[in-house]
């Protein structure tokens, strides 16, 4: 029998988050690493750091990271990863280099752009995944993401944050989900799934495909 851990409730009421669309999907417990250097984003740092609040990511569907005159329309993803700040460290003037971690879920009820580009948006949190066990036909995925980051430290790569949950159905397949190569697409449908051995259950199979899991 699986044993589980009930979520965590999910905010109720919606409330405002900065956003930052970008080419990526970030999922529960992931590292993401961002460059920023235009002004509505090192402003949304700031006020991240002022405030101890985190910032939503969201994937493009349309249009580009960069905000500028001639750019093309954005349009986004309505269900998003909130970002929490661990390291902000500035190298020169005007640019920072961020490492966040991907915190709950959210889904975008309503968003409008500021003057100077920054995106919000009146979200509303979903809730985290209930932690529950890899079933036995899905822990070899488990075993082989564990051969993966050995193999990953061996070149002096570290992709995920410790401590690894291998455990943890959800944590196993967000990890695959980050370092496999499959479409942004497939990546965000993969992350708004709630259950989580579903999740894990798509990847296998995929890993399983690819002979990448026995």
């Amino acid at each position: 029998m699986s044993e589980t851990t009930a979520p965590e409730p999910a905010r109720e009421e919606p409330f405002e988050l900065p956003l930052f669309p970008l080419q990526s999907v970030l999922f529960p417990g992931g590292l993401l690493g961002l460059k920023v250097f235009e002004v509505r984003y090192l402003d949304l740092v700031a006020d991240c750091l002022r405030d101890r609040q985190p910032f939503g990511v969201v994937a493009l569907t349309k249009g580009s990271e960069i905000h500028g005159a001639g750019k093309p329309p954005v349009a986004f993803q309505s269900i998003g990863c909130m970002a929490e700040l661990i390291d902000v460290d500035s190298t020169q003037p005007g640019i920072l280099h961020l490492r966040c971690r991907g915190a709950q879920r959210f889904t975008t009820e309503s968003s409008h752009q500021a003057d100077n580009g920054l995106w919000r948006a009146q979200v509303r949190l979903l809730p985290n995944d209930v932690s529950v066990l890899p079933t036995e036909p899905l822990l070899g995925s488990a075993k082989g993401l564990a051969n993966a980051i050995a193999a990953l430290k061996t070149q002096g790569t570290r992709p995920f944050l410790e401590p690894y949950q291998f455990e943890n159905a959800g944590w196993v397949a967000n990890r695959w989900c980050e370092i496999l190569p499959i479409s942004l697409a497939a990546k965000q449908k993969l992350m708004e799934l709630d259950d989580p051995l579903v999740r894990l259950q798509l990847v296998d199979e995929f890993l399983r495909g690819k002979g990448v899991v026995s």
